[in-house]
């Protein structure tokens, strides 16, 4: 059916940041199309095209995890000192440089040192982002996110999908061509990002020749409850390591469940975050609502831990049934958790410093990354016992998160009733 042209401009105008927020809504989108056909093959084009053994890939893949951590506290650094739509293109180039260099060789360290050279700007590209939302949207910086995170996950779908297709060729050339085509993405992302207009910077009050010397800027490091609240925000990541890496492995190794569920379960939690992030994002809009979202998602934990212990009592229907419980209510986490994340991180970052905050919240995300799945394999090694445990210890992260912030997000104050009273002439 036809729609009117006024119908297609509102709902054009419901996406925040205007024209420049939705064409990096547009680099959301081929970005992670792009990542998405590269990111499914990644380990295998080390293994068939460069040679390297499984020891090698997996030394590789740690070297630049370790090394991707430095990003996202660099980019926060710089994304402060720089004009932010240049920083964010300068990554998207240093990311595709990055990975064109790794068809220049086969040697192991040179693999090693384009991976981790890479790593960085990659991990830097979600801080980035953030930071680029909390400028360009302003309040509605919540509903940004949410409808980018919605963007991000059709293009890593658009990826896999044609990356599928591509290795179903069974062509060793394959692998190159999509190596090739995620550089061709970060050229033309970056092209795209080089026309959006520099956001508005958070207002600063500048000092008057009688005031005194303007302070240094704030620091994250010195900000034990934004440091704390990092810390218990790396926690609550875990459900991407549980979801990921974990519901997998222990489909194989623990239940009866058909090895098929696998694909299914990562379809079904793409497709909920599609259809419910942005719905849910407005109960979090607010820096207090953020902060209550914490009390559900402790609750969606012990679910779905609880359910992942019963997949492996026994039984093919007992097992499906529990995964898919599990899977929905670990997915409807990682949608309040990146709700809350998102509006908490930038509300307790100050003006004058909100790149570097939002850069070491950053280490948050990459710490669980770098350390998720080793403690979920040790979590399954213990047995189904072990993930109700794991599941009240998020719930107690999440707790200390909700009393740590207590006084850094309450309400504003209610008017005191001394103010003298104004009176309406009634003549």
């Amino acid at each position: 059916m036809n729609r009117p042209a006024s119908w297609h401009r509102t709902a054009l105008d419901r996406i925040p940041g205007g024209r420049d927020g939705r064409r990096m809504l547009v680099v959301s989108i081929i970005d992670k199309t792009g990542t998405g056909l590269w990111a499914s093959c990644t380990a295998l084009y080390f293994t068939y095209v460069s040679g390297m053994s499984l020891g090698q890939v997996g030394l590789l893949m740690t070297v630049s995890g370790g090394v991707g951590a430095a990003g996202a506290p660099l980019a926060g650094l710089l994304a402060d000192r720089f004009p932010l739509v240049r920083v964010i293109a300068a990554a998207q180039l240093m990311r595709g440089a990055a990975l064109l260099a790794l068809l220049t060789t086969d040697h192991v360290l040179l693999l090693t040192l384009y991976s981790a050279l890479g790593a960085l700007p990659d991990r830097a590209g979600s801080v980035l982002i953030k930071l680029y939302a909390a400028r360009q949207a302003g309040p509605e910086r919540v509903r940004y996110q949410a409808i980018q995170r919605t963007t991000v996950n059709i293009g890593w779908s658009l990826g896999g999908l044609g990356a599928a297709a591509a290795l179903a060729t069974g062509s060793a050339q394959a692998y190159t061509w999509l190596l090739v085509s995620n550089v061709l993405s970060y050229l033309v992302i970056a092209g795209l990002t080089l026309r959006c207009a520099e956001p508005p910077v958070p207002s600063r009050v500048a000092a008057t020749a009688g005031d005194a010397p303007r302070a240094k800027p704030a620091s994250p490091w010195r900000d034990r409850t934004f440091l704390g609240y990092t810390a218990t925000d790396a926690a609550l990541f875990l459900d991407d390591t549980i979801l990921q890496v974990a519901v997998p492995l222990w489909i194989v190794h623990a239940t009866d469940a058909p090895v098929g569920l696998a694909p299914l379960l990562l379809v079904l939690n793409t497709v909920l975050v599609v259809l419910f992030q942005v719905p849910l994002a407005r109960f979090g809009a607010t820096t207090p609502a953020a902060r209550r979202l914490l009390v559900p998602l402790s609750g969606l934990f012990v679910v779905g831990t609880l359910a992942l212990a019963a997949s492996a009592a026994g039984g093919r229907a007992l097992a499906v049934t529990a995964l898919v419980v599990a899977v929905i209510a670990l997915t409807f986490a990682e949608i309040l958790h990146a709700t809350s994340s998102w509006e908490l991180s930038v509300a307790l970052a100050p003006a004058d410093a909100q790149g570097a905050y939002l850069g070491v919240h950053g280490l948050a995300q990459s710490g669980q990354r770098f350390a998720g799945p080793l403690l979920v394999t040790g979590v399954m090694t213990a047995g189904p016992l072990a993930w109700p445990l794991l599941g009240l210890a998020l719930v107690g992260a999440g707790a200390a998160q909700h009393r740590l912030l207590r006084d850094r997000v309450a309400p504003p104050a209610k008017p005191s009733l001394s103010v003298a009273k104004v009176t309406v002439s009634e003549n």
